[in-house]
Parts: structure tokens; C-alpha cells; sequence
């Protein structure tokens, strides 16, 4: 059957509405893992990434956190994995109850359009033309009623033939996050709240993002997908021809024995480019995307800054602590931000809202209001030629 590439109105027989707390059928939910997390080092290590870390002290990393909330919705076979091939052994060690064929290996990172079309190739080859959901490894979602709503209608949505997305509640005017632009409501009977979607923002400057918040037609844009994989790679065959082509070359070979072979000649060549630029933004310029509000509490972690307002207070001073709390001893110090992780005993005095990240190898010193820039301290360590502390 040819993809699909325009929103279809019509009721899917593909699969029926599911009951509240039983899996969606027909759904599949891919998790993308990648990236360093460079903005949380020296904690988060290209070896170590921050989804392979336990950054809540819940015990579980975000990694499993993911996993966790999104088997009710797919069930433990609808859950794929996509990561970096020196990662499948911690995610295998994290997630025994993933099947063999539910960790998809990338020899190299190339981009999240890469990931989620290879995903979407396989599971089309496998079970054809399914709804699949893209959930990033390292996010911190709250309120999980909130979250399975959200999704259960994003699925009804990507059905009749959008490209949904989920726009979280804007808390502030952030210039950290990408926004989505919503218009009017698509009029799905099982997907009461969705909106068709004007277009995208990438990070704002405080003024714009101020004028945003006031209009109530923006969330931020928590890098959550879901579509149809005919719809999915359909609108890719339009948009990045040769990349739909690799990744169908790749995804022919993906259960067979030539699978090493055709990666190792294809998998180089793949454009690098995000799945907002390669698709959504300009579907979204001609009425394919829709948006359905997540009313849950959403967080990407992004720095030491995010991470602090997560976890609970140390003190009556309003300082966080990421490990062993007795490993910290603080006089007059207030807002601090300390991870002890290399088991000896850090000490803050007379320093308000700073951070200190203390592990083994590397210290971090800074302010919470830099922590954006830890980032730019990572390339400095890199141009020291000090690679092996990345």
C-alpha cells in the first residue's frame, strides 16, 4: 500500500480505541538514547550518558523511567529502543525485559531523523502500517494519568493521518525550548483536544517567548512524535528522498544476516538532521501536523540548574544534594547544588547558588545561573586533549 501522507478523517480499522488502563493496540513507543548530555558533565560522560543515570534518586534511571511509563501504553513488545552500539550493553543491563529484537544498534550518531525513520522502516516491515510514538531517554515527566491521556489521543490523531505532536504547558517564558504554535481543533472524536499545529519556534529570545506565553497559543515543544509509519515515511520520501532511501536500504536488511554489511556501507552516508527540521516543520506549513496539550509535568533536565528543581531540599536553605547527603556539609551557603559522587566529603562555605559536582576523575565548580555554559566547558576540556574525561 502506498504511504499515506495527507490527514484522513475516516475511522482507522487498523486497530480499535483501547480500554483506559490496557495497552493501545496497534501502538508501538520507539525511545531514541543518544547524546552526552554535555551540559551535566562532568556526571553525564559520553561512556555514561545522562539517560543511563539515576538523576532523580528514585533509584531508576532516566532511561528505565522511560521504559517504565511507556509499557502500560505499548506493552513490554511495543517498546523499541534505539541507541548508540557502545550503549546496548548497559540498556540490556537496565532493561532485561526488553525482547532481543527491541534494541536497535546505530554504528554513529545521526540525528534523531535517522533514529526514528529506522525505527519506523522496521516496525513497517515487521508489523506494517502502525502508529508509532517517539519518546526521548532522557526526559522527566510527572503525572501519569496526564501522560497516558495525552497519548492514548495522540494515537487517535496520528491514525486519521497527522504528525502529532504533545506541547507542554509553558510554566515560564523559557529561552531554552523550542515552541509549538497551535490553531484550531481537528474535531477528532477520539482525540477531543487536539489542534492542527501553525508551525514551530525554535528558541526564542525572553521578549518573544513573554509575548508567546501571553497569546495561549504556544507550549513548548517536548520532542514528542507520533504518526502512522506509512504517514511517517511517506512524508520523508518527500521531504529527504536519499535518507528514506537509506534507511529502507538499512531497514530490508535490519533482521537478516547482511545486516552488519549494509550498515557499515549506508549508515556513513545518512543526512545528519533533526526529525523537526526533516518533517514536522514543513508538514506543519501545509496542515499536517496536530498537537495535543500535555497537562503533566515535563522536564528535559538539561543542566544542573533543571536538575536542582527536581530534586528535594538538603537543608532549610533550599540547597540539593545528589547522592549521599551526608557526604555535604554546607555553613552558610544557600541555593547550592552538590553531587558528591566521588565518596569523599564535599564542603561549601559563605557560597550562595553555586554548583559542585565532585567525581573521581573531575570537579566542576560554577554558578547555577552559568549552568547553561558547562557545555562550552566540555569543548575547553576537549581542546586540552583531554578526551578521556568525556
Amino acid at each position: 500500500m502506498a504511504p499515506t501522507t495527507t490527514p484522513d478523517h475516516r475511522p482507522s480499522d487498523a486497530a480499535a480505541p483501547a480500554a483506559r488502563d490496557a495497552p493501545v493496540p496497534g501502538f508501538y513507543a520507539v525511545v531514541p538514547a543518544g547524546g552526552a548530555g554535555t551540559r551535566l558533565w562532568p556526571l553525564s560522560r559520553s561512556r555514561a550518558p545522562k539517560f543511563l543515570l539515576d538523576l532523580t534518586g528514585t533509584g531508576r534511571s532516566l532511561l528505565q523511567a522511560t521504559v517504565d511509563r511507556l509499557t502500560p501504553l505499548a506493552g513490554t513488545d511495543g517498546v523499541l529502543l534505539v541507541t548508540g552500539g557502545h550503549h546496548v550493553a548497559a540498556a540490556r543491563t537496565q532493561l532485561p525485559e526488553l525482547p532481543e529484537g527491541s534494541i536497535l544498534a546505530e554504528p554513529s550518531p545521526r540525528d534523531s531523523m535517522a533514529a526514528i525513520g529506522l525505527a519506523a522502516a522496521v516496525l513497517a516491515r515487521r508489523h506494517g502500517d502502525v502508529v508509532l510514538g517517539s519518546f526521548a531517554a532522557d526526559q522527566v515527566i510527572a503525572g501519569r494519568d496526564a501522560f497516558e491521556a495525552a497519548v492514548r489521543e495522540g494515537v487517535e490523531a496520528a491514525r486519521a493521518g497527522y504528525v502529532v505532536t504533545i506541547g507542554i504547558a509553558a510554566s515560564r517564558p523559557s529561552t531554552a525550548f523550542g515552541y509549538v504554535h497551535s490553531g484550531a481543533p481537528l474535531g477528532l472524536d477520539g482525540a477531543p483536544s487536539a489542534l492542527h499545529v501553525r508551525g514551530f519556534t525554535e528558541k526564542p529570545d525572553a521578549a518573544t517567548a513573554q509575548r508567546y506565553l501571553a497569546t495561549g497559543e504556544y507550549r513548548w515543544n517536548a520532542g514528542i512524535f507520533l504518526a502512522r509509519t506509512s504517514v511517517l515515511l511517506g512524508h520523508l520520501a518527500e521531504q529527504r528522498p536519499e535518507l528514506h532511501a537509506g534507511l529502507l536500504e538499512v531497514a530490508a536488511a535490519w533482521d537478516t544476516p547482511e545486516r552488519d554489511r549494509v550498515l557499515a556501507d549506508v549508515w556513513p552516508g545518512l543526512e545528519k538532521i533533526a526529525i523537526d527540521h526533516a518533517v514536522a516543520e514543513p508538514v506543519a506549513a501545509v496542515g499536517g501536523v496536530a498537537v495535543v496539550p500535555g497537562n503533566f509535568g515535563w522536564d528535559d533536565v538539561g543542566d544542573f540548574n533543571s536538575l536542582a528543581a527536581l530534586l528535594p531540599a538538603a537543608d532549610d536553605a533550599g540547597s540539593k544534594v545528589l547522592g549521599d547527603a551526608g557526604k555535604v556539609v554546607r555553613k552558610d551557603s544557600a541555593g547550592s547544588v552538590v553531587v558528591p559522587a566521588s565518596g569523599r566529603v564535599v564542603t561549601v562555605l559563605g557560597l550562595d547558588d553555586v554548583v559542585v559536582v565532585d567525581t573521581p576523575d573531575a570537579l566542576l565548580v560554577t554558578t547555577r545561573a552559568r549552568a547553561q555554559q558547562v557545555k562550552g566547558m566540555v569543548d575547553a576540556v576537549r581542546e586540552r586533549g583531554l578526551d578521556e574525561l568525556l
